[in-house]
């Protein structure tokens, strides 16, 4: 199969298009001809060598971790799928393996494709969309009523979460530049903060929960615009974060939390619950074939993309 792999840690560069073996499945596995995946900045921090504690040193490796596609092969005690169905999911970020034509893909972290969008549209959602709805569900325990700010709100994780704040019933803040205002006010935002004019850690509105899905701010300077019981979410484990989220745990107040997505076949059809009932939409910045992987990282990497950049397979 064709694949894109890397066979030591470094720039875009090391990304190659290659033949390797198709991957053989186990017993609780998928086989998946995979028609499209999509690039998180996950997939180029790991390609650097920021993740290696976690990703290792065995090569070669195939990145990717979003995919969609078509189910070819299930493994002996898979019960909930078979050849043939339309799917997505994510893999493990210790193993990866999305930016390939096949794909084993664990039944546990898939989920039947939302019938309403592109293989390229349902591959954009499991790592931002999940994100998203673990950091303000399970972690914000978002209510309706509440001041919800979004830090990132154009970016590949704040789309999602704009979004799933409003199906909450919350009062949305969503902060992005001002060119792209239209469209967060069209996923839902309420307000609108244009981060170049303005520091929304200097405002002074009070937010019941600010999720940075960019991880742009420290819990440290957004302290003073969190209500008493204010909850700051970052989509960076950093050491600040983890001495900030201990010692908050154990006193009342303000508290500090990073999210760690946990790839589920609950949430991946909850979410196509969502998309196919009409409420919830991705957008896709770029289009990507796989063997242009290097230019979607490098185009990632600028940090100028405007929800998600798709990467289609076949």
């Amino acid at each position: 199969m064709k694949a894109i792999a890397i066979r030591g840690y470094g720039s875009a560069d090391v990304l190659r298009y290659e033949d390797l073996p198709t991957p053989k499945i186990k017993s609780d596995q998928l086989l998946v001809k995979v028609h499209a995946s999509s690039v998180n900045p996950v997939d180029w921090k790991i390609r650097q060598g920021m993740l290696q504690l976690i990703t290792g040193y065995s090569f070669p490796k195939i990145l990717g971790f979003d995919l969609s596609g078509e189910v070819v092969e299930v493994g002996s005690d898979v019960t909930r799928f078979q050849p043939g169905d339309l799917i997505y999911g994510c893999l493990s970020v210790a193993l990866g393996g999305a930016y390939a034509e096949y794909a084993a893909v664990p039944e546990k972290v898939a989920a039947i494709k939302p019938t309403n969008m592109t293989f390229e549209e349902a591959a954009s959602l499991p790592v931002a969309a999940g994100t998203s709805l673990q950091a303000l569900r399970d972690l914000g325990n978002i209510q309706p009523l509440q001041s919800v700010l979004i830090n990132g709100a154009s970016g590949g994780v704040g789309i999602f979460a704009v979004q799933l704040a409003k199906i909450f019933g919350a009062e949305v803040t969503a902060v992005c530049s001002s060119k792209n205002f239209d469209l967060v006010k069209s996923l839902g935002a309420d307000r609108l903060i244009d981060y170049k004019q303005q520091n929304f850690t200097q405002d002074a509105a009070r937010y019941d929960i600010i999720f940075d899905a960019v991880a742009k701010e420290s819990f440290s300077s957004c302290k003073e615009v969190l209500k008493p019981n204010g909850i700051y979410i970052t989509t960076l484990p950093s050491a600040d974060t983890f001495v900030q989220g201990a010692l908050t745990a154990l006193i009342p107040g303000k508290k500090a939390k990073f999210i760690l997505f946990n790839c589920n076949t609950e949430d991946l059809t909850y979410l196509k619950d969502l998309i196919e009932a009409g409420k919830m939409r991705t957008v896709i910045d770029r289009t990507f074939p796989l063997n242009e992987l290097a230019a979607a990282h490098t185009y990632s990497e600028s940090g100028r993309t405007v929800g998600k950049i798709a990467i289609a397979i076949g």
